[in-house]
């Protein structure tokens, strides 16, 4: 197993609303240098989906919908060992400050975790934050146990 340090800061201003919260970037998004960059990832598709837009690939189109949504994007885990983009395999994690984050930007009202480990994470270390949270059907093309058409339901009553 490698150990690694999150690659990325926390994709966030002052007007961000809303918090998404994922484990830890995937293999492909270290590569790609931005959050949920792997193809099969339907991340995007449903943010696309939900607010009827096209997002681009760029990872400036990117930000700038995120900043016109008022949505922030980060990771729980901050430092850990893995072979692979599997939440099973990370070991040895340690967390990112999510209080420190949360009260430098107080216009955050809601975190949305796009993974049960993240949530997890979140509930072991911060289950004292007096903040909104929940828990959105993981993006992730390694999790099939629901189709996107349900995914997108639930994403979009949970974010709209």
């Amino acid at each position: 197993m490698t150990h690694f340090n999150h690659p990325f800061k926390p994709f966030v201003n002052q007007n961000s609303k809303f918090l998404i919260l994922g484990t830890f970037p995937s293999i492909k998004s270290f590569e790609n240098n931005f959050y949920y960059a792997h193809p099969k990832n339907q991340f995007w598709k449903l943010l696309s989906s939900i607010f009827n837009v096209n997002i681009p690939n760029t990872i400036e189109d990117k930000k700038i919908f995120l900043e016109k949504y008022n949505i922030a994007l980060w990771d729980i885990v901050k430092s850990c060992k893995r072979k692979n983009s599997l939440d099973s395999n990370l070991k040895d994690i340690k967390v990112n400050d999510i209080e420190k984050l949360l009260k430098e930007y107080p216009n955050i009202k809601k975190i949305f975790f796009t993974s049960k480990t993240a949530l997890k994470y979140y509930e072991k270390h911060f289950k004292d934050l007096k903040i909104a949270y929940d828990y959105l059907p993981s993006p992730s093309p390694a999790y099939a146990a629901i189709k996107f058409e349900e995914k997108l339901k639930i994403w979009e009553k949970l974010l709209r």
